[in-house]
């Protein structure tokens, strides 16, 4: 029997957000596409242990077989409590790493309760400040996705938007960048109307322009900016938004290609 634990990487009483991140950057040095032949195997291995921690159930089935028959003791932990001592601590690194310490040890509501906090209180916070660019793209769309569970669009956007902006700058998430382009264009067509103003809709389709995706998508937002420029009076720019929106459509590019 394998230790799916073992293949990723990663402790026993992994959260969820820690088996994703440990899975993705194992597939990167593994998969098919980017890797030698005599890694075919481990790259199957991976998805298996994956599929199986990914599932609730299917990780309590294994638990219990595989940690009864041989026998594994618990884990032992530092006696040091790294949680207690961030969290007395009101310094913005001290602040950004309570929320990816949460975000990584079950404490979701708790990482994005900070996470708002922060940004609606302190001018100019941003997480990518205190992590490495490659921490800062892996948690950081970890958190979107939990921002975008708590109906919290517009604060997943922005946070998406610096990840993107990050891939065209250094290639990192690779093979799983159309995962973030598709997670992202979602958001944008489907939980921007009607959940934001107005004023925060334009911003976002505004700033979605300059993300590489399609002509059809690029023309998306602004037929979408021009139906909310006529809303709020100003037929002047929605009728420039319409001619852009023709213009941008006659185009053919593909996603990403102003940035390869």
């Amino acid at each position: 029997m394998i230790n799916c634990y073992e293949i990723l990487g990663i402790r026993r009483n992994a959260t969820a957000s820690e088996i994703k991140r440990a899975y993705r950057q194992k597939a990167k040095l593994y998969h098919p596409d980017s890797s030698k032949k005599e890694d075919t195997e481990k790259f199957r291995l991976l998805v298996q242990a994956y599929e199986i921690l990914s599932d609730t159930r299917q990780r309590s089935i294994f638990d219990e077989s595989f940690f009864n028959k041989f026998h594994f003791k618990k884990e032992n932990y530092e006696t040091f409590d790294y949680y207690k001592w961030l969290s007395e601590r009101h310094d913005d690194e001290s602040r950004a790493k309570l929320i990816i310490f949460d975000l990584m040890h079950g404490r979701e509501d708790e990482a994005v309760s900070e996470y708002k906090s922060m940004c609606m209180n302190h001018a100019g916070f941003s997480l990518k400040h205190w992590f490495t660019r490659e921490d800062f793209m892996d948690f950081g769309y970890i958190l979107a996705e939990e921002l975008v569970i708590r109906k919290e669009y517009y604060d997943a956007l922005v946070l998406l938007e610096q990840i993107i902006k990050m891939e065209y700058s250094y290639s990192y998430f690779r093979l799983f960048f159309p995962e973030v382009m598709d997670f992202t264009l979602n958001i944008l067509k489907h939980n921007v109307e009607g959940y934001l103003s107005d004023e925060l809709a334009l911003d976002v389709m505004e700033r979605a322009l300059d993300l590489g995706f399609k002509s059809s998508d690029d023309a998306y937002f602004l037929r979408k900016m021009a139906e909310i420029y006529k809303r709020m009076g100003d037929c002047q720019t929605a009728f420039f938004c319409e001619e852009e929106a023709v213009r941008v459509s006659s185009i053919k590019k593909k996603p990403y290609e102003f940035f390869q």
